[in-house]
């Protein structure tokens, strides 16, 4: 065995297990951030093109290295159809109590905000 066979992804100085290093920092982020599905499967995915020349004596090597990420978790409202004060149709998202009815922390329920639909003729 050779004493100086080393690793191909300790070639070109490091730069290519510096990119696995970085994809896998990235999904480390993924794993820990509560916004998304804790036992959602992530990936890394190592892209190794070698290329030779016509001698087949010099080869070029690229690493390229992705990361699949688990998606942040839905965020779900429910919205309500009705009509405003001047009889115009909008769009109301529904809140948790009546508007201005008093929490158990003493603050107001805000009203709801409306979103006015444009009808098409």
């Amino acid at each position: 065995m050779n004493e100086n066979r080393d690793s191909i992804m300790r070639m070109a100085r490091g730069a290519f297990e510096e990119r696995v290093d970085y994809e896998m920092d990235k999904v480390i982020q993924n794993i820990l951030d509560p916004n998304t599905k804790a036992t959602a499967k992530r990936k890394i995915t190592l892209t190794i093109e070698l290329t030779p020349d016509d001698e087949r004596r010099q080869i070029q090597v690229s690493v390229t290295a992705k990361s699949t990420l688990a998606a942040t978790n839905p965020v779900a409202t429910s919205l309500y159809v009705t009509g405003d004060s001047n009889g115009e149709l909008v769009v109301a998202e529904m809140v948790p109590q009546v508007p201005g009815q008093m929490n158990m922390d003493g603050t107001q329920q805000e009203a709801p905000k409306l979103l006015k639909l444009v009808t098409h003729a």
